[in-house]
């Protein structure tokens, strides 16, 4: 392996002209990629000799992957790509060439990345195995010679190109049979107890998806205070999203969950439960705080799991229904929507609330229950507003001090009024 130095940084950068300042980026690319293809070349030759008479460990993903901090996803493409550009050795001693030598010449003089690196070997797996080993190494030799200066779109073009020449007749045609959609959609839980989402919608799905979010995306309309939505785009249009699986949950054919927004398996003590304090399993997947827990619990069908000091479950409840389709109803009749003052929502967005918490002994009959929104079933739980029954038999909300000293009870006024 070649020694390479480190470029010395300018001790006052800010005096430092633009030509000068991208030189130094180009220089400190040109190490960076150099350094990658040394490291390349320790990982194949860890490879050939046997990670695991070496170190011990079973794979040189996971060995490499230990020494460097990072999890086995982060590590496996840099040990992939460092066997693929480097000669490794099989069992019996004989010498394995690499699959793309080109591409491992322009990498070791810091030429190419390894994005372009990954781009040709993907182009390279392509390659039908019928074509010869020359025309190969010539279509190999061709796009690392073209990726020194080319990008990832002009690569892209010459690697159609390359692949035309090399397989004119392309892939045998199959049947006249519509091809299924191309959907993939993922969802990882972090760490941090976040969920990850991500994936990859065809063209029609893809607008269908962001005609819903963008109907149920819209900012929420200036309130009494005159404060606007303060929710960015991105945020608005994921509790759009919440929304829309609300609605699907919601739905009594909707299989596993029979039209309930949640089953939730308390896996604490009463008292924590009425107390706020503490935490819940929910559905065995994670925690989450008892407050979250009585959110939770005000719209779903609840099974009590109720466990002693080491944790040992001493009674399992039934399931209870808390609110009737019946009793859902009629509260759609009466409160034709989000009850919150200035709220528009519409009912089919809306959970049921129960105004004293049934944990507090509270009823489920239509004088403890109230319909609320998403967001403001959330505010009621946590935040400093508070919702009471009128002697009329309508809901009322006593704002925080901090809007009103006086707290004076305020009433939504728009479905009535509409």
């Amino acid at each position: 392996m070649s020694e390479t130095f480190l470029p010395e940084l300018p001790q006052e950068l800010w005096r430092a002209g633009k030509l000068e300042l991208a030189h130094g980026v180009r220089q400190f690319l040109r190490v960076m990629r150099m350094a990658s293809a040394g490291l390349g070349q320790l990982l194949a030759e860890v490879e050939s000799r046997g990670v695991k008479d070496l170190y011990g460990y079973g794979s040189t993903v996971a060995w490499f992957a230990d020494v460097a901090g990072l999890s086995s996803r982060e590590a496996g493409p840099v040990v992939r790509r460092a066997i693929a550009l480097n000669p490794t050795r099989a069992l019996d001693g004989t010498e394995v060439p690499p699959v793309a030598p080109a591409t491992a010449a322009a990498a070791a003089e810091g030429a190419i990345g390894d994005h372009r690196i990954d781009q040709i070997l993907e182009f390279l797996g392509k390659i039908p195995a019928e074509v010869s080993p020359e025309d190969r190494e010539y279509a190999e030799k061709t796009l690392a010679t073209l990726a020194r200066k080319a990008g990832p779109r002009e690569l892209a073009d010459a690697e159609a190109q390359v692949l035309g020449w090399l397989d004119p007749d392309g892939k045998e045609p199959k049947d006249p049979e519509p091809a299924p959609p191309s959907r993939e959609v993922t969802l990882e839980r972090r760490k941090d107890g976040f969920w990850k989402l991500s994936g990859l919608l065809d063209d029609e799905l893809g607008a269908r998806t962001a005609a819903v979010l963008d109907a149920y995306a819209k900012p929420r309309p200036v309130d009494e205070v005159g404060q606007a939505d303060p929710r960015s785009k991105a945020e608005r249009q994921g509790d759009a999203f919440a929304e829309v699986l609300d609605l699907a949950i919601a739905c009594p054919d909707q299989p596993g969950t029979s039209g309930y927004r949640t089953l939730l398996h308390v896996t604490i003590g009463l008292e924590e439960l009425k107390s706020g304090i503490g935490t819940a399993c929910l559905d065995f997947v994670g925690a989450l705080t008892a407050r979250e827990a009585r959110l939770a619990a005000c719209d779903c069908l609840m099974l009590p799991i109720v466990l002693s000091a080491s944790g040992e479950p001493l009674d399992m409840g039934r399931l209870r229904r808390f609110v009737t389709p019946g009793q859902r109803r009629a509260l759609n009749i009466r409160d034709r929507g989000c009850a919150f003052p200035g709220c528009h929502r519409q009912p089919k967005h809306c959970h049921t609330h129960h105004i004293d918490h049934w944990a507090d002994g509270g009823p489920t009959d239509l004088r403890n229950l109230t319909l609320l929104c998403g967001f403001h079933h959330r505010l009621i739980h946590h935040g400093d507003w508070q919702v009471r029954m009128a002697a009329d038999g309508l809901p009322e909300f006593t704002p925080p001090q901090y809007l009103d000293p006086l707290r004076r009870p305020r009433r939504n006024t728009l479905h009535h009024a509409a």
